[in-house]
């Protein structure tokens, strides 16, 4: 039986003592190789035997490796203690900013209908899922829905997301939120 002074770490599977300076398998997989999991395996059956538990894909293999020494790994043990210093903690560092955008120029902004309707820059696509919206006037007012519709609604569509792309840059935000489609 080996004492704790000659074992390095434990078998992933079976629990059985590696000691220092030996020979183990890792996985090659990046997840079992992590700080807080970082698995190894006394042989290439342990490491087989840890594959179903964690559903790895066919490019799974066992790595042939050497433990360090008793020494390299008290020199580890202490760099990893050593505390890391952050941006935060250095004397020259900076509160992080937050950046606006800014309005487009009258030059390059064009007008929102030629931007994204059909224009050069924007597809013409529909905008609405067709068979919901049917569903929904069948099932509201027992009527059937003209094709027609279709691309009507989308350039309504475009109409309110252009005009709330308006308000969130004039918010100076770059995300468009529900706030942004008032209602008129």
């Amino acid at each position: 039986m080996a004492s704790e002074e000659t074992i390095w770490r434990r078998c992933g599977t079976c629990k059985k003592p590696i000691a220092f300076a030996s020979g183990y398998y890792a996985c090659s997989v990046s997840t079992c190789n992590r700080r807080g999991t970082s698995f190894v395996f006394c042989s290439v059956g342990c490491w087989d035997g840890h594959l179903p538990v964690m559903r790895h894909r066919d490019d799974a293999g066992a790595v042939e490796a050497t433990a360090p020494t008793a020494a390299e790994w008290v020199r580890q043990q202490e760099e990893a203690k050593e505390p890391r210093v952050s941006a935060a903690d250095q004397p020259n560092a900076r509160a992080p900013r937050r950046v606006t955008i800014a309005t487009p120029s009258a030059r390059d902004e064009a007008p929102p209908r030629a931007r994204l309707h059909g224009g050069a820059a924007g597809p013409r696509d529909v905008l609405v899922v067709v068979s919901k919206l049917k569903l929904y006037i069948r099932a509201t007012a027992n009527m059937n829905t003209s094709d027609d519709v279709v691309e009507e609604l989308s350039d309504r569509l475009r109409d309110l997301c252009d005009a709330a792309v308006d308000e969130a840059r004039a918010a100076g935000r770059k995300t468009v939120m529900a706030r942004d489609f008032k209602r008129t």
